[in-house]
């Protein structure tokens, strides 16, 4: 179950990651930090803003976006000054690209096989949640 999330969290996540997050992205995730996307013929599991504000937020959110893309920087091809945003359980991910200092409202589905990027959507408000 996702929980709603307050403004200082996705500013602390910004100032963490150094680049504003898309209007759509930051709006969705403060109504429901977390929860599942249709994207390019899958359901994507996204990773929340990480949420100190108890125990059970921090919890829920210790897979938050910063740590996941600090992950996924690991892994051959990933596109520098990508956001991991979700991930469908088999490699792929689904991420924003950044652009000076803010992530494009652009999202992308990421292949780990073989680095490749397709846009799935204009806008992170055009997925369909679950």
């Amino acid at each position: 179950m996702a929980f709603n999330l307050e403004e200082k969290y996705v500013a602390a996540a910004e100032e963490a990651l150094q680049a504003r997050l898309p209007d759509s992205y930051r709006s969705a995730l403060q109504t429901e930090n977390g929860g599942e996307v249709f994207a390019g013929n899958d359901w994507w599991e996204l990773h929340p803003i990480s949420d100190s504000s108890n125990r059970k937020r921090l919890s829920r959110s210790s897979n938050d976006i910063v740590r996941e893309t600090a992950s996924m920087r690991e892994w051959t091809n990933w596109p520098a000054g990508a956001l991991a945003i979700a991930q469908n359980g088999t490699g792929d991910a689904l991420v924003l690209l950044k652009k000076a200092s803010s992530f494009e409202p652009q999202v992308y589905v990421w292949k780990h096989e073989d680095g490749d990027l397709t846009e799935v959507a204009g806008d992170f408000s055009e997925l369909e949640r679950a």
